[in-house]
């Protein structure tokens, strides 16, 4: 990974192709390729409007352009060059929605599960992966309107499963009667930890 800070596109540009030849060097000697198609260039940026930065050159040492991607995927991360995680929380809200489908068969079964249960199968599973990597997004003075109506529709739809409630009521009520903590409080608490 090289990582290249300037205020010139250019700048930027011209230090991973330094870098890249050098490391190409170094590896063919030793006998070792590296894959140019495998090979990813992002750039983040605070400018506004529209970002279409060069692509990084590498004909002049024998590969093509590396383009620039839209979003960069690291260690299960979504990043795109705003940094504004829009993405990834969509990513994993799909994933804890999916999750809570999938539970609603351990509920229709003939003996079922009690409330109980059902409340410890939300939050040890589907909670946990609404919730993965909320620091990067939750922090002080962070706009997190958008992503805590994505997370409180999930803790809707997990209680209205938890209590067999129906679709018209309220989501206070049903919240409090499956012992649900309101998200915000939940996240304040976690990222409380998160800091000590």
């Amino acid at each position: 990974m090289f990582v290249s800070q300037s205020k010139s596109i250019s700048h930027s540009n011209g230090n991973p192709f330094c870098s890249y030849n050098v490391i190409l060097y170094i590896l063919l000697k030793y006998g070792l390729i590296i894959k140019h198609g495998k090979t990813d260039v992002f750039h983040f940026t605070r400018s506004h409007g529209t970002y279409n930065p060069p692509s990084l050159n590498l004909t002049p040492i024998g590969s093509l352009s590396l383009l620039f991607k839209e979003t960069w995927r690291y260690l299960g991360f979504i990043f795109n060059y705003k940094l504004i995680f829009r993405s990834y929380l969509d990513f994993y809200s799909n994933k804890a929605i999916s999750t809570i489908k999938c539970m609603k068969l351990l509920g229709n079964s003939t003996r079922g599960i009690n409330l109980l249960q059902k409340r410890r199968l939300y939050r040890c599973c589907a909670l946990l992966i609404a919730l993965y990597g909320f620091q990067l997004w939750y922090y002080n003075k962070a706009p997190t309107h958008y992503y805590l109506n994505i997370l409180r529709n999930i803790q809707r739809r997990a209680a209205l499963w938890i209590t067999g409630a129906f679709q018209i009521s309220s989501s206070l009520g049903i919240e409090a009667i499956a012992r649900h903590v309101p998200i915000h409080l939940h996240l304040k608490k976690l990222y409380r930890r998160f800091l000590l």
